[in-house]
């Protein structure tokens, strides 16, 4: 029996217009009323995450988010379960390569805040500033305190411009770090340690759950890690090649109700 089911938010909970539809919310309230948890798993912080979590009527210490691609895991109204994020030597060592190869770039803190020393700030980083709710810092790594510490790193462009940036930071960092193409927009660094499968493990584990109990939904590369842990993995029909190759069913697109069709198939 499905007991926790984590959910991705960008073009899985979302539509392509960013809202949720009325089926998806009617599907999750359901999910909800028979005691299942439904925990939003996400790259985006908190902030980014509360409008969706008080849409779908989630909160309490007794529901749960995951938060930068699993770098937080903590209750809904903000109680940490685990924290692993990056130090000021990691934050300036990115910093430093981004920089001298001329590559656009944010970084958050764990408080939802964004920072860039980009003076020309990237579009898809003002973008998802205003998601979270926040302003963008300009500020280069000697004008922030010695103890900065970040969640992530995210190297931001067109498409294109990314997919010839990919290779080259996966080399440089990958060894290091757990860095992925969480989408065509955004190519992440984060700690070693982190990806949506070990939060979502982390979670279960809280919770005293096993991963037969555990679904989870999603439609990118930094979902299929929970794809792997989780015994039903759901793959949205607007999911990239790479995830669906993970997934166990693969569900309808995200505007066309997947995730309430999903529920109702394999939950309900």
């Amino acid at each position: 029996m499905i007991k926790l089911i984590a959910i991705d938010i960008d073009d899985t909970l979302l539509n392509t217009e960013h809202k949720i539809t009325t089926k998806t919310k009617q599907a999750l309230k359901k999910a909800l009323d028979q005691g299942i948890k439904i925990v939003l798993c996400s790259g985006r912080p908190l902030a980014g995450v509360s409008p969706y979590l008080k849409e779908l009527g989630i909160s309490g210490d007794d529901q749960y988010v995951i938060t930068y691609n699993g770098g937080l895991v903590e209750t809904v109204s903000g109680k940490i379960l685990s924290r692993e994020i990056l130090n000021n030597a990691d934050f300036r060592r990115i910093v430093k390569y981004v920089t001298a190869n001329k590559m656009q770039y944010y970084v958050l803190d764990d408080q939802s805040n964004v920072y860039t020393s980009d003076h020309n700030v990237n579009r898809i980083a003002v973008v998802q500033a205003w998601e979270n709710s926040a302003g963008i810092f300009i500020r280069t790594p000697d004008e922030l305190d010695s103890n900065f510490e970040i969640t992530k790193a995210a190297i931001v462009g067109e498409k294109e411009t990314l997919d010839q940036y990919e290779q080259p930071v996966k080399n440089e960092f990958s060894k290091d770090y757990y860095v992925v193409r969480a989408a065509d927009n955004f190519l992440e660094i984060m700690h070693q340690n982190v990806n949506k499968g070990v939060g979502l493990k982390k979670l279960a584990e809280f919770l005293g759950l096993q991963a037969n109990e555990v679904m989870a939904i999603g439609d990118e590369q930094n979902d299929i890690p929970m794809f792997d842990f989780a015994k039903t993995a759901v793959a949205m029909g607007n999911g990239s090649p790479k995830a669906k190759a993970h997934a166990s069913y693969i569900t309808t697109t995200n505007d066309e109700d997947g995730i309430a069709k999903a529920l109702e198939k394999l939950v309900f």
